[in-house]
């Protein structure tokens, strides 16, 4: 695997649809990931982009709670709880005993259980949409392509929100 100079896979140029898909979703993820490294707990809680409550390790969080939803629930089909606890459904809130290792460890464990439930799936094979979101979509099937390329703009999506927060902290950009 070809990887960039900060340790982000390189998605491949030429590829079938789902191994590109996949590999977009994994730089997607190192990326933030990367946005989070190297800074002290007190920087990651810090919501540097006034008037957002938005932060670093929030958006952490919120994409472990992201990828439970999108593939334990909606594409498994199970019945599973928020990850960081029913008072806390997006993942967002903070709590001052969870750092950056437990909210990474969390978010891994949800990578990884997605995967194991999609690894022999069809991107054709389908979801379900609780009926509450089914609108947002026209019906509450999906399938799981839908879903993957759903997940690649989630995370390119908060990866810029992750990017001005981050250059709120300490000026780092780029990645």
């Amino acid at each position: 695997m070809t990887t960039t100079p900060d340790g982000r896979p390189i998605p491949p140029a030429f590829a079938d649809e789902r191994t590109m898909l996949d590999a977009w979703l994994d730089f997607h993820r190192e990326t933030l990931a990367l946005k989070c490294a190297g800074l002290e707990d007190d920087q990651l809680r810090l919501a540097a982009a006034a008037p957002s409550s938005l932060t670093l390790l929030g958006l952490l969080q919120h994409m472990a709670e992201v990828e439970r939803n999108w593939f334990q629930r909606i594409f498994g089909g199970q019945d599973m709880p928020p990850v960081f606890g029913e008072h806390n459904p997006d993942g967002f809130a903070l709590q001052a005993e969870r750092g950056l290792d437990d909210a990474t460890a969390a978010w891994r464990a949800e990578i990884a259980r997605g995967r194991e439930l999609t690894a022999d799936a069809s991107l054709d094979d389908p979801g379900r949409l609780p009926e509450h979101e089914a609108g947002h979509v026209g019906g509450q099937g999906v399938s799981l392509r839908w879903m993957l390329v759903h997940m690649i703009e989630e995370y390119a999506r908060h990866n810029g929100h992750a990017d001005l927060v981050r250059e709120q902290i300490d000026g780092a950009v780029g990645a």
